[in-house]
C-alpha cells in the first residue's frame, strides 16, 4: 500500500527574480513522497502566482485525497498518471508531483534511470542557460561577470529591454536568449527586432500574449529568429494552432502535469516539426532532475532552477559550465542530504 506525504519549501533566490509578471525572493514548492514498501518516490512542484497556484492550496488537494491515492495498487507510472489525471482535475502542478514521484518509485522498482525506462540514451544533451531576471543594464552585466556561462537568458518586459541586452553583449560573448512572458506588443516587438537581430540573439521565448494571435502571426513573418512557445502552450490540446505560429515549445512538467504527459507532447511536437525547449518553474533540484531525465530529447534546456536557488533538500543533476550530468543510481537518481 502506498504511503503519501509532503514537504513545503520555501528556496531563497541569489538575486530578486524579476519577470514581466512579477518579482519574487523566494521560490515556494511542495516535495511529495510516495512510500512502496522499503522503496520511496519523491517529486515536487513550484508555487506559481500567475497561474493561481500556491504550496497551500496542492496541500489541501493532497489531504483531499489522500484515502485514495494510497489505496491505488502502483504497479506502473503511466497508469499512475491516467489515475491522478480523473482524481485531480484542473490540478496539473499536484498531478505533475505525483507523477514524477511515480517514476522515480518505479525506476527503483525496475533498477533503472528513469530516462533508461523511456528508452533514451544519455547522450545529444543540450546545455543550459543561466537566466538573468528583469535587471538595469549594470545589474545585468555585474551578473554575467559574476557568473560565466555559456548561454544566458534575460528575462524582458520593461523600457529597459534593449538597454540591457547591449549592455550583456559588451561582457560576454555567450549565446543569450531572452524571455518577454507575454510582456510585448507587436509594435514594441518590431521596433526592437532589428538590434535583436544585430545583437545576435538566439531564441525568443513567448514575445507577446499567448491569445494575441494576429501579432504573432505578424511577427513569425518578420524574423528568422526562432520563437518559442511557452504560456501559449500548455500541452498537447494547443499543439495545433502553436505550430502555425511557432517554431517550437517550451514543456514544464508543472505545466503539462508530469514526466507522462511531457514525454507524449514532445513526440507528436517533434512530430510537427517543432523544436523542443526544457523548462523549469523555478523548481528546485528534484523538478528539475525530473526534467532532466527527457533531454535526449530536447534543442534547448532552461534547467537553471539549481543554479538560482538555494536548494540543499537532495542531491540529483549537476550543471558544469552548462553541461548537465545526472547522479548514477535508479529512479531519477536523487539522494537526500543530511539535515
Amino acid at each position: 500500500m502506498l504511503q503519501l506525504q509532503y514537504k513545503r519549501n520555501s528556496f531563497p533566490f541569489q538575486y530578486p527574480f524579476q519577470i514581466a509578471k512579477g518579482i519574487k525572493t523566494h521560490q515556494d514548492t511542495i516535495h511529495v513522497s510516495l512510500r512502496l514498501a522499503a522503496l520511496e518516490g519523491v517529486g515536487e512542484a513550484s508555487a506559481i502566482p500567475y497561474h493561481n497556484i500556491s504550496v497551500d492550496d496542492m496541500a489541501a488537494i493532497l489531504d483531499a485525497k489522500r484515502m485514495m491515492i494510497e489505496r491505488y495498487s502502483f504497479i506502473e507510472p503511466e497508469r499512475f498518471w491516467h489515475f491522478l489525471h480523473h482524481l485531480i482535475p484542473n490540478s496539473p502542478f499536484v498531478v505533475a508531483a505525483l507523477d514524477i514521484a511515480g517514476w522515480d518509485l518505479y525506476g527503483k522498482m525496475r533498477k533503472q534511470a528513469v530516462h533508461e525506462l523511456m528508452g533514451l540514451a544519455w547522450q545529444n544533451i543540450p546545455a543550459t542557460d543561466y537566466t538573468i531576471g528583469i535587471a538595469t543594464p549594470q545589474e545585468v552585466q555585474e551578473k554575467i561577470m559574476a557568473h560565466p556561462h555559456p548561454i544566458y537568458k534575460l528575462k524582458m518586459g520593461s523600457e529597459q529591454d534593449l538597454e540591457a541586452l547591449k549592455a550583456a553583449r559588451q561582457v560576454t560573448d555567450a549565446k543569450i536568449r531572452i524571455d518577454a512572458n507575454e510582456g510585448w506588443n507587436l509594435d514594441f516587438a518590431k521596433r526592437i527586432l532589428p538590434e535583436l537581430e544585430t545583437i545576435g540573439i538566439e531564441l525568443i521565448e513567448q514575445p507577446l500574449a499567448k491569445d494575441d494571435i494576429e501579432g504573432m502571426r505578424s511577427l513569425r513573418q518578420m524574423t528568422n529568429i526562432p520563437i518559442i512557445a511557452d504560456e501559449a502552450c500548455q500541452g498537447e490540446q494547443d499543439l495545433e494552432w502553436v505550430a502555425a505560429l511557432y517554431n517550437g515549445i517550451n514543456v514544464k512538467l508543472s505545466k503539462c502535469s508530469g514526466l507522462t504527459p511531457a514525454l507524449s507532447l514532445i513526440k507528436a511536437a517533434k512530430a510537427k516539426g517543432l523544436k523542443i525547449m526544457l523548462g523549469c518553474m523555478s523548481e528546485g533540484i528534484v523538478g528539475c532532475t525530473a526534467l532532466a531525465h527527457l533531454l535526449p530529447l530536447a534543442d534547448y534546456a532552461d534547467l537553471d532552477g539549481p543554479l538560482l536557488l538555494e536548494d540543499n533538500t537532495y542531491s540529483g543533476m549537476q550543471i558544469e559550465n552548462g553541461i548537465i550530468s545526472l547522479s548514477e543510481g535508479w529512479g531519477l537518481g536523487l539522494s537526500r542530504r543530511e539535515a
